[in-house]
């Protein structure tokens, strides 16, 4: 069993185009974020949504193919394994309108409390909607 997975459409406009002609690498990492974002949304407690946030600590990319303007990409998440401490693994595939795989990566987020403004421990309660 896989851990449930959020699919996301993202359309490459003007703006997201580098001198090279295709989707500049700063935006690939907005989009890892935007993704990974609306994961967390579309699974979390609200009432975690409340209490925590999250802020990446590591990204690890491989930009394989390019993206054009026009191109509309759909981004896969889903997150690794059992969290260590405040730190949890998430990967992300973004593929092309051809299905090719375009950028890979898996981003390392730790949780933070709001009240303390400080790392903690990741809760069971908190893990266990994106856990099989």
């Amino acid at each position: 069993m896989t851990n449930p997975i959020l699919t996301l459409t993202l359309t490459a406009r003007p703006e997201h185009i580098d001198e090279l002609g295709h989707v500049n690498n700063a935006v690939w990492v907005q989009w890892i974020q935007e993704v990974a974002l609306a994961h967390w949304y579309s699974l979390a407690d609200p009432k975690h949504a409340e209490d925590y946030f999250w802020v990446i600590v590591r990204h690890e990319i491989d930009y394989l193919r390019p993206a054009f303007e026009g191109d509309t990409v759909t981004g896969r998440t889903w997150v690794g394994e059992a969290p260590k401490g405040a730190k949890f693994d998430r990967h992300m595939e973004f593929v092309g309108p051809d299905g090719k795989l375009c950028v890979k990566a898996r981003t390392v987020w730790a949780i933070i409390d709001k009240a303390s403004g400080r790392p903690i421990r990741v809760p069971p309660e908190v893990v266990a909607p994106f856990m099989a």
